[in-house]
């Protein structure tokens, strides 16, 4: 199973679930965005930070490394592109390192070079295999662990998530997003299976005909880029008051992918003079 990819589009799509593993409350979601990183200069490219989208807020960078194979020279690579990536970024307010482990058994063992770094705040070591039953983890973090499900429970965990991103949520995160990550995450478990097999498995066939379903899936990103609209727009102008209120619509109307660089860059004049209807 190709855990690298699965974890990417997990965190890209939900990165409060990497907040929430880090010990930290997912409501600060809408700050973050998940990407990779170049290290200029070098061979190094960091495949998974969690980046204030404004840095002005202060708010911490979260190096995340995802292990699933043995490496000896994990700690050390991981902990070189860290300190490259702070010497490049100097205004760069805090950060945290996060390593996610399927057991404790794909851990380096001589790390001495690095035990005051492991042994401290700064870095958490997350066991998958640890975090207890699925049932009484948040939603986001019992998705994690349906990566490392076995095969003989994993299709009946996936239709208990699925149910309870029906009732519950991810900070962020529509419910349909939610079932899509679901469903990818036991694709990739089921090679031998198509995907439309696998959503007759786990009972999405009929529920993704449902005119319900298509009509929350629209609401659902329209929701969830109305709700990063306005908490750009709060980050930088403090709280909406009806000249910023009045532009949130036409906002809306715009690409996904334009709307961080534009509400970063303009004036809250210039924003104001542009789309207020």
């Amino acid at each position: 199973m190709k855990t690298d990819s699965i974890f990417y589009r997990l965190f890209q799509t939900a990165p409060g679930i990497l907040l929430e593993l880090a010990g930290r409350s997912a409501t600060h979601a809408e700050a973050y965005q998940f990407r990779s990183v170049e290290i200029k200069q070098t061979a190094f490219r960091i495949d998974g930070i969690l980046l204030p989208i404004d840095p002005s807020l202060l708010q911490p960078v979260y190096f995340c490394e995802v292990q699933f194979q043995r490496d000896t020279q994990l700690y050390h690579r991981f902990f070189a592109e860290i300190f490259l990536y702070l010497s490049q970024h100097s205004d760069t307010h805090d950060w945290q390192g996060v390593v996610i482990y399927p057991d404790r058994s794909l851990e380096p063992q001589e790390s001495k070079l690095f035990q005051e770094l492991l042994n401290s705040a700064k870095v958490q070591r997350i066991y998958l295999n640890e975090l207890g039953e699925m049932t009484g983890l948040p939603l986001g973090i019992g998705i994690v662990q349906l990566i490392i499900a076995p095969e003989a429970t994993a299709a009946e965990q996936a239709r208990q998530l699925i149910a309870r991103s029906q009732q519950e949520g991810v900070a962020g995160v529509s419910s349909q997003d939610l079932i899509e990550l679901i469903e990818t995450i036991i694709v990739y478990k089921f090679t031998h299976l198509s995907r439309e097999e696998v959503e007759a498995m786990l009972g999405l066939s009929d529920l993704k005909q449902t005119r319900l379903y298509q009509e929350a899936l629209q609401e659902g990103r329209q929701e969830a880029q109305r709700e990063m609209i306005e908490s750009l727009l709060r980050a930088r102008f403090g709280e909406l008051d009806e000249a910023l209120t009045a532009i949130v619509e036409p906002l809306l109307q715009l690409p996904p992918g334009e709307l961080p660089p534009l509400l970063l860059k303009r004036s809250r004049d210039e924003l104001i003079a542009q789309f207020t209807p």
